[in-house]
């Protein structure tokens, strides 16, 4: 997939405030730090789309990008934040957890993990938690620049080992850099296959009409 064009749409405190739209949204979420938004920069091929920062936390609203005029990429609030009080921490699994649930045009979740630290149990409980909910979702393993691929790769072998001991099978695995754009290509070309596919424009006033001779 070639991005064209890559913007900030909207921000969203909840799930009734979110954007109304039909096009199809492909939301991203994972543990505090976890390198999200860099990921988004780096998907988009802008560096500063998503405001990154080194401190946890930092996203707290649900962020929409329209990418290519076709499809949104929805940056979801990190999980996991151990400053934040419960009471925020509570407002937070609702309206996620409602937004996950309810919003008819979310095609797939991707769940970043980072490929430098070792199973954490709020990765596979919320993976557990999608899957009871019968939830499309991926996992992206992040930052597997930092290491040598052998380390990431025993990462990655554990944390898999960790999802089928749990009986958790998530739709695809991807690894990803944001620093070297490692992985873009496989991951764009993903979303790609999963979008509608568009009409044929022909000489009948731009429609497809190939139906008519069957």
């Amino acid at each position: 997939m070639k991005i064209d064009s890559a913007q900030f749409v909207t921000s969203a405190k909840d799930l009734a405030s979110c954007l109304v739209s039909d096009l199809p949204e492909f939301a991203f979420i994972g543990r505090s730090n976890v390198g999200k938004s860099s990921l988004i920069n780096m998907l988009a091929g802008k560096k500063e789309l998503a405001h990154t920062s080194s401190k946890p936390g930092k996203t707290q609203l649900i962020n929409f990008f329209e990418i290519n005029r076709a499809w949104h990429l929805v940056d979801l609030p990190g999980y996991g934040y151990a400053k934040v009080s419960k009471s925020k921490q509570h407002d937070f699994n609702r309206d996620i957890s409602a937004y996950l649930t309810e919003r008819t045009n979310l095609k797939h979740i991707f769940l970043l993990v980072d490929s430098q630290i070792d199973p954490q149990g709020g990765d596979l409980s919320f993976a557990q938690w999608l899957q009871k909910c019968e939830l499309s979702y991926s996992i992206i393993f992040t930052k597997i620049d930092r290491s040598s691929s052998s380390h990431v790769f025993n990462h990655a072998q554990c944390f898999t080992k960790a999802l089928s001991d749990w009986d958790l099978r998530p739709t695809k695995i991807f690894y990803c850099s944001a620093k070297i754009s490692k992985g873009r290509g496989p991951l764009l070309q993903w979303i790609q296959q999963q979008l509608p596919k568009r009409s044929k424009k022909n000489k009948s006033g731009g429609l497809n009409l190939d139906w008519m001779s069957r």
